[in-house]
């Protein structure tokens, strides 16, 4: 199956709606997850880039051709961009595919390669050498990586991957949830020092956005 993810802004989503789940369904869509920046996750923080704040992030698994479903996504919102993605999972979070909430803070972080790094080095770095730092001091329990393979809607703003990092609902507003450092100050402060020296080495401290969020996942 193919993999799709696509960035929607604008108010009034309707995108647990039956009739639009099942225009996908239609298009060969056989799984649906839903990210959405919802009142949940209003306390999060974010940070953007755009000139305008992603409200979702939408991801398909299509058993055939794409181009109907990316018809079906397009006319969920007022502006969409999306591409097809190669996922990697280093750390498979638990999953009930019956459009429940997830138990979650599930922080999306949109990812542009620098100049300076060729392809072939940013991916290294990234994949390589910061995935088993991010995993190391942060209390996540999912960890999910999509490489850009190419864009599916006119005008795409440039996007090179799109990370969903899952924390548990205390990370929320308090720090020390987050990075899993048990309340500790000392090593809170050197879990954040380490994470951040690894971000720095694919550039991934700058040009970012950062889209907290509710996780939704459909089997269709």
């Amino acid at each position: 199956m193919t993999k799709l993810m696509f960035l929607l802004w604008g108010d009034d989503l309707t995108l647990h709606d039956p009739a639009w789940h099942g225009a996908l369904t239609v298009a060969a869509v056989r799984r649906l997850q839903v990210n959405v920046d919802d009142e949940p996750v209003a306390g999060a923080l974010r940070l953007q880039t755009f000139d305008e704040p992603v409200r979702a992030v939408v991801s398909l698994w299509v058993d055939g051709d794409v181009a109907e479903a990316v018809s079906v996504v397009t006319g969920a919102g007022p502006r969409v961009a999306g591409w097809v993605v190669d996922e990697r999972r280093p750390l498979d979070p638990p999953e009930t595919a019956d459009g429940t909430r997830a138990e979650a803070l599930a922080n999306i972080a949109i990812l542009r390669r620098p100049d300076e790094l060729t392809q072939q080095e940013w991916l290294h770095r990234w994949l390589e050498h910061h995935t088993p730092v991010a995993i190391e001091t942060q209390a996540t329990f999912g960890y999910l990586q999509n490489v850009v393979v190419e864009a599916v809607t006119p005008d795409a703003p440039r996007v090179d991957a799109l990370v969903e990092e899952l924390f548990p609902p205390e990370a929320l507003t308090d720090i020390h949830a987050f990075y899993g450092s048990g309340g500790d100050d000392v090593e809170l402060s050197r879990r954040m020092t380490r994470l951040m020296e690894s971000v720095a080495t694919f550039g991934a401290d700058r040009d970012l956005d950062l889209v907290p969020s509710s996780r939704y996942l459909y089997a269709l």
